[in-house]
């Protein structure tokens, strides 16, 4: 949950209509906003979830009035546009993709339809969502998202290049081993990286794997008393050891590489380990996408000195109190993260590529289980080993694992990033870019009044 500073994350100034709206609550989702023509709902998707695409007419034929405009945003565009738009009321969007960052703080504001009331009627079983996963959506005890997928991290690796050169990936391995087993495996003549890691920048991008390896480490962004520590000796040596890491013994054009490039990479064989979210495990298995389906282990985050080191996310659906169709953009959302949709998924987009992470009910489904049966257990794992509130060495004044949950992270994470994507480039040294960092981190709380 997003730290409340004297008041400092406060409601945005809405108009009437919308102040009336926010009043009511859930209720506000149940009036008719259809006109003569039918309804448009437009969803502003991350580009992860496209697949959407294939199955919303099914949608459509049971919502005939309604009209789906789906707008896939690569994951930085998203995160640009939808808080300046709800921000300045102009309502582009009935339905938004955000995660555990976002969903307490724009709560907090004001800014997300409850979605609590509409989630207990009928079938929908809001109970069948990971505890973990649906506790991060929700502010003060009430739920403002729900997930279309959730994810941990894990380690995938080749089984056959592993067996080839006689290696074994312990079920536990820490970044150290890891480090070894890059550098034995790593093979630049015949196309393969020892690792992929993401080094692009983005505080969704780079810092998502980075921050575990910093808080395993024993580093922190800011200390109990909001006081800036990514210039202190354990926060150095963790993003010394992840840039020489991905300098030495990873993928070409590191500094560009996002998440996306990484599975490209993994799934043309030309890495022999990757470090990165759960549910892109799938991909890795779907023999129509991959060259390396079926020869893909999967081991637990690596650590240094926690039990545990995997983050946390969820892109989840969302409902703005700026909403035009705010009853219809429920129905979508349920028909979204529904247990039907998730069948219908399977049946239809074939089953080792459903959406992971969301529903407990999903794991029990013995056509999933089958198909998924390589990355189930370890994904389920995963997510049961997430510690949100204390995930590093230390006491944190917030709650999350890749991000410091406060509103003015997105654009201190993004600078931050930026500067440490640059020494993976070479540009610049480890110290360097941290010595900035230690500045732009100073100045949030200097002037966010976060300091007791």
């Amino acid at each position: 949950m997003p730290n409340r500073r004297g008041g400092r994350l406060t409601r945005m100034a809405l108009s009437g209509a919308l102040l009336a709206s926010l009043a009511l609550g859930p209720a506000a989702c149940t009036g008719d906003s259809a006109d003569e023509d039918g309804t448009t709902v437009t969803v502003a998707a991350v580009d992860f979830m496209r697949t959407i695409d294939e199955l919303v007419d099914d949608f459509e034929k049971d919502h005939p009035d309604t009209k789906v405009n789906l707008v896939f945003l690569p994951e930085n565009t998203l995160r640009a546009r939808v808080p300046r738009d709800i921000a300045s009321e102009v309502g582009h969007y009935d339905v938004v993709a955000i995660g555990p960052y976002e969903a307490p703080i724009w709560a907090s504001r004001g800014w997300l339809t409850r979605l609590d009331t509409h989630a207990a009627r009928g079938d929908y079983d809001i109970r069948d969502f990971i505890p973990t996963v649906r506790k991060a959506l929700s502010y003060n005890g009430r739920q403002y998202a729900v997930p279309y997928y959730g994810e941990s991290s894990f380690l995938m690796y080749r089984e056959d290049l592993f067996a080839k050169a006689g290696l074994t990936m312990p079920a536990h391995p820490t970044w150290q081993q890891v480090a070894r087993l890059a550098a034995q495996l790593h093979d630049p003549g015949s196309g393969v990286a020892g690792i992929c890691l993401r080094g692009g920048p983005g505080w969704g991008n780079l810092l998502m794997p980075l921050n575990t390896v910093i808080l395993t480490f024993g580093g922190r962004w800011y200390d109990e008393h909001w006081n800036p520590r990514l210039t202190s000796p354990e926060t150095r040596k963790a993003v010394r050891f992840y840039v020489d890491l991905v300098r030495r013994h990873g993928q070409p054009r590191a500094s560009e590489s996002g998440p996306a490039d990484c599975l490209a990479t993994m799934q043309q064989g030309r890495a022999a380990m990757w470090y990165d979210s759960t549910a892109l495990a799938g991909n890795l298995e779907d023999p129509r996408h991959s060259k390396v389906a079926g020869r893909i282990g999967y081991a637990a985050a690596p650590v240094v000195r926690t039990a545990s080191s995997g983050w946390l996310w969820a892109w989840s659906l969302a409902i703005p109190v700026t909403a035009k169709n705010p009853r219809d953009a429920w129905e979508f959302v349920a028909w979204a993260t529904s247990k039907g949709y998730l069948r219908r998924y399977g049946e239809r987009l074939g089953w080792v590529r459903v959406p992971p992470g969301s529903r407990l009910s999903t794991y029990r489904l013995p056509q999933y289980r089958k198909s998924a049966q390589a990355f189930v257990e370890p994904t389920l794992d995963a997510l049961a080993a997430v510690n949100l509130k204390r995930p590093g060495m230390h006491e944190q004044r917030w709650t999350g694992i890749s991000y410091v949950g406060i509103p003015e992270y997105a654009g201190l994470g993004n600078r931050v990033s930026a500067e440490i994507s640059a020494a993976i480039a070479g540009r610049q040294t480890v110290d360097e870019a941290l010595a900035k960092s230690q500045l732009f981190a100073r100045d949030v709380v200097e002037g966010g009044g976060y300091r007791d």
